[in-house]
This record gives structure tokens, C-alpha cells and sequence, in this order.
């Protein structure tokens, strides 16, 4: 998103509290600080733990190459109050007041930054061996599991799906995704960009179920819809998450289908004074025609300054970023910036059986989203030619050693 110079109110609220102490919350606190807010600055998470990055979980974390990933961020310095594993029961905006477990918490702005909560396998509760991956706690669950060896069936072969199963068989485990889909990504890219993703599970030495349905799991097994039994020492389940927003029932405040807060083009919400970011807000997109609700990091990390800006800001400023996330797995670097649904053409550049290769979006011939395997430049260049709208020359696209920003019609 482009750098903001919002003008300065001359009267600040005396009170900002922050919901949530993930990447979104952590960087609203900090982004108020920054952007000059001298008031009281409170930061309520509902895990005990010190605020962390929730990437290297299923990576570094869980291979136990790291301990942890606090955020790098001098809270007492900037003068930011933390309560932690102090969880939120709801809101009051009649009386700008958060209800918490320690009691009711008075606010002038309230920024709601709660996240997503994973989705659960239905049956699988209270049952030995079915793990999540969301948590600094899952990924330490999982931590000797992998170092064991143990056989793992992962349900669910998404983005989360993929990379624990990258990490397990790393660390050498037997590794079987079951997929209730015909293909990998199914809910989150087309048919033809995943179905050429389904290899790489097969290359890294995992094994790939589609068309496979979870019928039940017990300790040490998981049977499959028709029958099929696979002995598993533990079961990771990465279905898909739901923004973490259960405890706003009641509130007033709006929320949409998924249960996402419902956000205008400034982040706020239909309570007054009260902000929604990250993974648990919508949010309408001029660029795009369409409300988006994106969970992934760089959302949670660039939807605080915007928040920050309109909380201190006289004149509200616009939140409509291409949206962008990344995924390392099976030893490929995948990055995604854009939105393709409503895309009308799509252009390959390279032989996706390559280990680089970037698929185009376009829509009436502009670059509206792309996906780059191990072509970085393709994406730094792509993703600022859709941010600018400059047209494309699609003859010029498909020729992978030509510079993405030299293949424009203008």
C-alpha cells in the first residue's frame, strides 16, 4: 500500500484499546505510536504467551530450529500496555466498554484485531493424537511428534495442509494428506493452476488422497468415507479457519456470512469507534468491486497503518491493497499477489512442470492477480503494474525471459 500523510487531529482519544495480540493488533499498537498518538495505548491477547509471529510455526517453530517468534517490539518503551491470556467476552459500544475475563475495560476506540480460529475435523474432539496447527502451544504439541517419525495423516491439503506436510516429511516422517476435493488449493485457486500442484506431494515422497472424505477418526486410525483404513500415530487437521469473532454475538456489531466483521472502506465498523483488521475483518475493495476478507499476514501487517491513520486522522483515508501472501513448501517459494476472481484471461509464463513458472490474470487486458513458483522478480513487478492499472501486451506475457514490466501495451 502506498505511504499515507494523513493530517493530524488536534485532539486525540484518550483511550485506544486493542483486541487481539497477533501481527494485526501488535501492528495497529505500534502504528498509532508511530503516527504520533501520545494517549493510553492497551493491547489485550487472549493467549498468555508473549506476542508472536504466527509464520514460523509451521516451519521453523515446529522443526524446532527456533524457539519461538516474539515479535521484535520493545512494548514498555513505546509505552503500550499488555494484558495477556486475558480473553474477550464482548462489547458494549453504547458504553465503550470491552467486557474481558479481569473485568470491563473502558475504551474512546476500540480496534477489534481477533484473527481466525482454525476449523475443526466434526468427531475429532476429545480424540488422542488430532492436532491443530494455529498456536505457539500446537506447534510445540507438534514438535516431538515430528521428531519421532511418526505416521501422520494431514486432512486438508490447502495452504497450511501443504506446509505442514512439507515439514513433517523433512524431518522424515510418513506423511498422507486426504483431500475431500478432486485437487490440492481447491478453495483457493482454479482447477488448472492447482492441478499442477498435485505432483509436488508425490516429488517430496507424501502421499495425496483426493476425492477422500473423513468418515471417522480413533486413536491411531482415520477411515476414509469408502473404506479405506490409514494407521496414523497422529492426525493434523487443516481444513480452513473462521475469523474469531464468536464473542461479538449480541454486540451490534455487523457481521457477514463467514462471521467476519463487517468493515467500510476505513476499517470501521457499524459501532462507532470501533475499528476492525486482519483476518477477522471484511472490507469493501474499489480496486476489485468486491468485499474481501483475506487471511493471510501481509493483510494483518498493512491494515494497522490505515487503522492508525483514521484514528488520528482528520481526513479517512481508504484501505484497497492488492492483496499478497506467500507459501514455502515442497521445497518451492509460492507467492500470490492480486484477486483473480473475475479475471477474464489467463496466461501461463513457463512450463509449469519447471520448477519456475508465474500464471497472469487479466481483465480487459490489465494485470488483476498473478502467481509466481520461484520468480520472484515476476511478482515484485507484477504486483506494482496491477497496483498502477497499466495495461498488458498479452503476446508479450507468455515469454518467461522477458521482463514482466517490459511486457505492457503502454
Amino acid at each position: 500500500m502506498s505511504e499515507q500523510t494523513p493530517q493530524q487531529s488536534t485532539s486525540q482519544p484518550g483511550r485506544v484499546v486493542v483486541v487481539g495480540a497477533g501481527m494485526a493488533g501488535v501492528q495497529t499498537a505500534v502504528a498509532l505510536r508511530e503516527q504520533g498518538y501520545t494517549g493510553t495505548v492497551t493491547l489485550i491477547g487472549a493467549e498468555p504467551h508473549q506476542p508472536y509471529d504466527r509464520p514460523p510455526l509451521s516451519k521453523a517453530v515446529l522443526l524446532g530450529t527456533a524457539e519461538g517468534s516474539a515479535f521484535d517490539v520493545d512494548f514498555e518503551s513505546l509505552g503500550i500496555e499488555l494484558r495477556l491470556g486475558c480473553e474477550a467476552l464482548g462489547v458494549r459500544p453504547a458504553d465503550h466498554e470491552l467486557d474481558t475475563e479481569a473485568g470491563p475495560v473502558p475504551y474512546d476506540v476500540l480496534v477489534l484485531a481477533t484473527g481466525a480460529q482454525p476449523l475443526r475435523l466434526p468427531g475429532t474432539e476429545g480424540v488422542p493424537g488430532v492436532h491443530l496447527l494455529r498456536t505457539l502451544d500446537d506447534a510445540e504439541r507438534l514438535r516431538p511428534v515430528l521428531a519421532a517419525q511418526h505416521r501422520i495423516v494431514v486432512v486438508g491439503a490447502g495452504w497450511i495442509g501443504a506446509e505442514f506436510a512439507t515439514a513433517a516429511r523433512e524431518a522424515g516422517c510418513e506423511v498422507t494428506v486426504v483431500e475431500a476435493a478432486d485437487r490440492p488449493l481447491a478453495g483457493a485457486l482454479p482447477a488448472e493452476v492447482a492441478a499442477r500442484m498435485t505432483a509436488w506431494y508425490a516429488d517430496s515422497g507424501a502421499e495425496l488422497r483426493t476425492g477422500a472424505r473423513v468418515e471417522r477418526v480413533e486413536p491411531g486410525l482415520v477411515e476414509l468415507a469408502d473404506g479405506t483404513r490409514l494407521a496414523a500415530d497422529a492426525v493434523v487437521v487443516g481444513i480452513g479457519a473462521r475469523p474469531a469473532t464468536g464473542w461479538l454475538a449480541g454486540s451490534g456489531v455487523e457481521l457477514g456470512a463467514d462471521g467476519e466483521v463487517v468493515a467500510d472502506a476505513h476499517l470501521r465498523t457499524s459501532a462507532a469507534d470501533v475499528y476492525a483488521v486482519g483476518d477477522c475483518a471484511s472490507f469493501p475493495s474499489a480496486r476489485y468491486g468486491a468485499r474481501l476478507l483475506v487471511h493471510h499476514w501481509d493483510n494483518a501487517l498493512q491494515g494497522p497503518r490505515t487503522v492508525a491513520a483514521n484514528v488520528l486522522g482528520e481526513l479517512p483515508v481508504t484501505y484497497d491493497p492488492v492483496p499478497y501472501f506467500w507459501s514455502e513448501q515442497f521445497g518451492r517459494f509460492v507467492q500470490y499477489a492480486g484477486h483473480h476472481a473475475g479475471a477474464d484471461r489467463t496466461v501461463w509464463r513457463g512450463d509449469p512442470a519447471s520448477p519456475a513458472w508465474t500464471v497472469c490474470w487479466l481483465r480487459e487486458d490489465r494485470l488483476v492477480a498473478l502467481l509466481a513458483v520461484g520468480r520472484p522478480r515476476d511478482l515484485a513487478q507484477g504486483r506494482r503494474l496491477i497496483e498502477s492499472g497499466r495495461r498488458m501486451d498479452p503476446a508479450a506475457l507468455p515469454d518467461p525471459a522477458r521482463p514482466l514490466k517490459d511486457a505492457t501495451a503502454d
